[in-house]
This record gives C-alpha cells, sequence and structure tokens, in this order.
C-alpha cells in the first residue's frame, strides 16, 4: 500500500512539472511571436511631477494620432519601422508642437530601437513583458514614469 502511494505520489509530481514545463514553454513562445509582430510606443517624459506626466500623455495622444493618420495598421512591422525612421523628423515636430501648446520648451529626442517592456494590458490586449521593438520619445531630462 505504502508502495502504491509512492508510486501515485511520483506520478502526481511528473505531471506538474509536464504542465509547467508545457505552460511556460507557451508563455515564452508566445512572448517571443508578439514581440516579432509589435511595434511600440515608448514614451518617458521629463520628470514625475503631475505637470510634467499629463505633458507626456498629451505627446502620447498627439503621436497616436499622427500614428493613425499614416494608416500604419496597413503595413507590416518591417515596412513601419522604416517609415517611422524615415519620418523621424516630423514625429519630433508632433512631440515638439504639443509641448509648445502647453507651455513648456523641453527638447525632445527620438529613437528607434529594442526595448525592455513589462507586461501591459491595453483593452482586450495583454502583452506580455520583453525585448520589443519601440519608438522612444524622451521629453526633457526623460527621468519620468514611462508610458509604455
Amino acid at each position: 500500500m505504502v508502495k502504491k502511494l509512492k508510486y501515485i505520489f511520483i506520478l502526481i509530481s511528473l505531471l506538474f512539472c509536464f504542465i509547467f514545463i508545457s505552460i511556460s514553454s507557451y508563455a515564452h513562445t508566445l512572448s517571443e511571436n508578439l514581440s516579432a509582430n509589435f511595434f511600440r510606443l515608448h514614451i518617458l517624459a521629463n520628470s514625475n511631477s503631475e505637470i510634467d506626466q499629463d505633458l507626456k500623455l498629451k505627446v502620447r495622444d498627439g503621436i497616436i494620432e499622427y500614428m493613425n493618420s499614416q494608416e500604419l495598421s496597413n503595413y507590416s512591422k518591417e515596412e513601419v519601422i522604416t517609415l517611422v525612421k524615415t519620418n523621424l523628423d516630423s514625429y519630433r515636430k508632433v512631440a515638439e508642437n504639443i509641448i509648445k501648446e502647453n507651455g513648456f520648451n523641453y527638447p525632445v529626442s527620438l529613437e528607434v530601437g529594442t526595448f525592455c517592456f513589462p507586461t501591459k494590458i491595453y483593452g482586450n490586449i495583454s502583452l506580455p513583458a520583453g525585448n520589443y521593438e519601440a519608438l522612444r520619445i524622451n521629453i526633457g531630462q526623460a527621468q519620468g514614469e514611462n508610458w509604455w
């Protein structure tokens, strides 16, 4: 009887190990697939002050509106990256205009690269933590909290 219980315990333990490994593998594969298909926006505010954080959100909204006007959803990820890189000055001008319209004179720097992102939920879409290619916009000192 004791031998039979040990055997059952070992089988249950192996089953749990198998399930854990399968889930981990699935999550890793899903993360890699999403990372390979998404181009993200990463904005850093000048500081964590409420006014700088509000400004960052206005810049985010303006950049997203500008991206939508370019109908980037009609292109592949690689085409989007090429278009964004080609038009960095236009994106910079959009951000700078929003900053000036709100009474600030912060410098803006932009770069396209691969950056580490935390898990983030956008409505019905959940993007797992990982490295994603993105447009990063730094406002002023860029020492504020991120908008992912």
